[in-house]
Parts: structure tokens; sequence; C-alpha cells
């Protein structure tokens, strides 16, 4: 699935005591939409749920982490930019936390 060169796009929701996040919605229905507007762009994706930090009895720096995959930089933002306003209006159906998004380029 991941191959040097791809992109990878992060989305990371940062954890708080005041922070909610319903990862059963996350899974089932936001992930789906995302996945049918940005069809066959997408190579790969992954979520994560955050356990805990570096040190035991800590919390997870990031409630959870949505990686998706792209072939180029040009694939992505051709699928993405004209379902951005879709996509980033649904995270009030399932967090308050303003996510943190990072592309990158898959190196190994």
């Amino acid at each position: 699935m991941m191959k040097k060169g791809m992109i990878k796009v992060s989305v990371l929701y940062p954890n708080g005591d005041d922070k909610s996040f319903d990862m059963d919605y996350y899974c089932q229905k936001h992930v789906p939409l995302v996945a049918k507007l940005l069809g066959d762009a997408v190579k790969g994706a992954t979520v994560e749920k955050g356990l805990g930090g570096a040190t035991p009895d800590t919390p997870a720096p990031y409630a959870a982490m949505g990686n998706i995959y792209f072939k180029s930089i040009k694939e992505y933002e051709k699928a993405f930019g004209p379902n951005t306003e879709e996509i980033m209006g649904d995270i009030p159906n399932f967090t308050d936390i303003i996510p943190v998004i990072q592309v990158s380029k898959v190196e190994m």
C-alpha cells in the first residue's frame, strides 16, 4: 500500500480534557464519506485511536489520527480541492476539536 514517493495526508485531532471525539461516527460515516468523495485517488487509508503518551499512564497527545495515501500531490489536490467544503463541514458531527493537517511524502 505505502510506497516511497506517495503522498500521505494526516489529519490529527489534538487531545484535551474538555474535548470530545465520536470514533464510531468517524469510522462509520466520515471516513466512508471522504472515500466516496475522493474516489480512486485514494490509494489507502488508516484510522488510529490515541491510547497514551510516551510515558506510562499519560494521555495520548492526539485523540485520533486519520491518514490518507495518494499517488502524487497533484492527485491529492485534484481530489480534495472540490470536496474540501463538504469534508470539513462534516467535522462538527463527530468532534469539537480543530484538526491539524499535515501533507507528507513517504520516504520508506
